[in-house]
C-alpha cells in the first residue's frame, strides 16, 4: 500500500488471501473488511453479533465492486475465552491458509464490568481476548506458504498507559480511561514481543502495531452509553463531527500494516497529520514503554497464565543465551 496516496485501493491484489478481522461489523473493521474484499480477498467477519455480522455483510456486498465477495460471519465474543476458542476451532477446520490477521475489535472507556473469565473487560476483551485468539491461530499463520501477518490494533492513547500488574483487573481502584489506556499499552508491548519471538523462531510471519488517529466510529459512544451520560454522548458527537477523520481514513493504518512489503515486523504505523490524528499513515515510533522488553516479557507471562493460551515460540532470552555460549 503506498504511503504517499494512503488510498486503500493502492494495497495491492489481495485474491487468494485469507483475512480475518475481528470486529467486522462496524467502524474501522467494516473499511478494512470491505478494503480487503475489494482486493479479492477471502474475509472471515469475526463479529460477536451473528446477525450485525450479518447486516454489514450484505451492507459490503451491496456495493457495486464487490457484489460478489468472499465473505464469511462467524462469531466472536472476545469476552468470553470459550467463544474464542470455538471462533478460533472454526477457522482451523474451514480454513487451510491464513494470510492476515487484524486483532482490531475494542471497547474504549467504560464503566467498570468484568467478561465472562472475570477480567476487567478492556483489558480482557482489548487485550486478552486477542493474545488467546492470535495463540490459536498461530499454527494455521505459521503453516500457511507465504508471508503472513497479524495486525494489532493500538491507539494513541497507549502513551499514558501504564500496566499495573498489582491491579490488573481495577478491583481496588479503576479509571475508565486510565484502563484503556493500559489495555492499548498492552496492544503495542504484545505486537511487538509476538514479534521477537517469531523472529526467534525463525517463523516467516510478522507482527505489527497500529492505531487510527481519531476516526469517527461507535467506539467513543459506548462508554458515554453506558454510563447514561447525556453530557459526554453529546460532546463525542460533536468532537467526532468536528475534529475526526472517517472511519475510512483510519482504516488506512490498518491496511497499510496489513499489506504494505515496506512494513516489517516489529513496526508502528498510524496517521501522520496534524497530532498523528489524522492524515496519511506512517511508520511511527510509539512511547518509550511500549519497547520496555522486561515489562512486555512480564506481561506475556501474566498473559499466558490468565488465558490458559501458550504459544510454541522460543523465548528471546534463551535464545540469545545459547547465541552466546
Amino acid at each position: 500500500m503506498s504511503t504517499e496516496t494512503g488510498d486503500r485501493h493502492a494495497m495491492g491484489d489481495q485474491s487468494g488471501r485469507t483475512v480475518v478481522v475481528t470486529g467486522a461489523n462496524s467502524g474501522i473493521g467494516f473499511e478494512v473488511t470491505k478494503a480487503f474484499a475489494e482486493r479479492g480477498a477471502d474475509v472471515v467477519m469475526a463479529c460477536r453479533s451473528l446477525d450485525r455480522g450479518n447486516a454489514a455483510r450484505q451492507e459490503i456486498r451491496n456495493e457495486a465492486e464487490v457484489d460478489d465477495a468472499a465473505l464469511a460471519v462467524m462469531e466472536l465474543d472476545l469476552a468470553d475465552l470459550d467463544s474464542v476458542r470455538s471462533f478460533a476451532e472454526g477457522v482451523r477446520s474451514t480454513y487451510s491458509d491464513l494470510h492476515v490477521l487484524c486483532n482490531n475489535a475494542g471497547v474504549m472507556a467504560i464503566p467498570r464490568s468484568e467478561t465472562a473469565d472475570g477480567f476487567e473487560t478492556q483489558f480482557g476483551v482489548n487485550h486478552l481476548g486477542h493474545f488467546a485468539l492470535t495463540g490459536l491461530l498461530l499454527d494455521r499463520l505459521r503453516d500457511t506458504e507465504s508471508e503472513t501477518r497479524i495486525v494489532t490494533q493500538s491507539s494513541g492513547l497507549h502513551e499514558r498507559g501504564e500496566i499495573d500488574f498489582d491491579d490488573l483487573h481495577g478491583k481496588n481502584s479503576y479509571d475508565r480511561f486510565d484502563a484503556y489506556a493500559q489495555s492499548k499499552l498492552a496492544n503495542v508491548l504484545f505486537a511487538y514481543e509476538l514479534d521477537r519471538r517469531l523472529q526467534a523462531a525463525d517463523a516467516d510471519v510478522t507482527s505489527v502495531a497500529c492505531h487510527p488517529g481519531f476516526a469517527a466510529t461507535n467506539l467513543q459512544r459506548r462508554g458515554p452509553e453506558q454510563s447514561g451520560s447525556r453530557l459526554r454522548l453529546w460532546m463525542m458527537k460533536i468532537a467526532n463531527a468536528v475534529f475526526a477523520q472517517s472511519a475510512a481514513t483510519g482504516a488506512l493504518p490498518m491496511l497499510m500494516a496489513g499489506t504494505d512489503p515496506a512494513v516489517d515486523g516489529g513496526e508502528y504505523v498510524g496517521p501522520g497529520g496534524l497530532l498523528n490524528m489524522r492524515g496519511t499513515p506512517e511508520m511511527q515510533r510509539s512511547s518509550d514503554r511500549s519497547y520496555d522488553e522486561e515489562l512486555a516479557r512480564e506481561l506475556w507471562d501474566v498473559s499466558v497464565d490468565l488465558t490458559g493460551v501458550g504459544y510454541d515460540l522460543p523465548d528471546p532470552r534463551q535464545t540469545d543465551a545459547a547465541g552466546a555460549d
